[in-house]
């Protein structure tokens, strides 16, 4: 499962932390929001594997939030709610949410469910498995990374920037946004971690193999282009 992008959406600021930090655990890249409008928004300007969604949401709730986003999405949603009513789940499922649960609930039924929901929304011939950036191609079953089909030995924490820089390549990630969502929100190091592993990086690819694989955007951050 390690570098599947998930979505929270949740406005119990201690509740959303506590998801982010197992989901972390879990090997799973994680983002978060606070309200149901800045959600929508970050829902649907990027490229998430699922999303947990709150029903009770300041600005726009839930079910809106899940209304409006299947009219552009179908990337799959477990909805969270502190009701227990049979209407609100039969709402939610049939606006096109794939599973709901109650709070409070167990951390380890939830983990359960979101793979069961990836497992059910993942294509038969597992292109989701692998992602590539020019003759770079990594392969998220495996945990496994080639280049020109050489195998390139990471560290974790490396393993897990280079899947970051390559889920996003062609977009420029600043060094503030890479430190919140590789090293997580209570990294309180110094912030030139990014910049260290970035060398690390490229004296294990660039230097290696001879390329030009990472970009330093200066004064901002870096990007991975796709050159094919």
């Amino acid at each position: 499962m390690a570098g599947e992008k998930i979505l929270i959406i949740e406005d119990e600021v201690k509740i959303a932390r506590f998801l982010e930090l197992e989901l972390k655990y879990e090997g799973y890249m994680v983002e978060q929001e606070n309200d149901g409008r800045s959600g929508l928004e970050r829902a649907t300007g990027g490229k998430f594997d699922l999303i947990i969604l709150d029903v009770m949401l300041p600005s726009l709730n839930g079910m809106e939030v899940l209304r409006r986003l299947r009219q552009v999405s179908e990337t799959p949603v477990i909805m969270l709610t502190a009701k227990d009513e049979v209407t609100d789940k039969v709402m939610g499922l049939d606006i096109g949410a794939d599973d709901y649960m109650t709070k409070p609930f167990a951390i380890e039924e939830l983990l359960a469910r979101i793979r069961a929901v990836l497992k059910r929304r993942k294509p038969a011939n597992h292109k989701r498995d692998i992602i590539t950036a020019g003759d770079l191609k990594i392969n998220l079953e495996q945990h496994s990374v080639c280049f020109n089909k050489e195998p390139v030995d990471l560290t974790k924490k490396e393993y897990d920037l280079l899947c970051y820089l390559v889920q996003n390549k062609n977009m420029v990630l600043t060094r503030d946004k890479i430190l919140e969502t590789v090293w997580g929100y209570d990294y309180y190091g110094d912030t030139n971690v990014v910049d260290v592993y970035i060398r690390y990086l490229r004296s294990k690819i660039d230097d290696r193999f001879n390329t030009k694989l990472i970009h330093t955007v200066r004064g901002v951050g870096y990007i991975i282009k796709d050159e094919q």
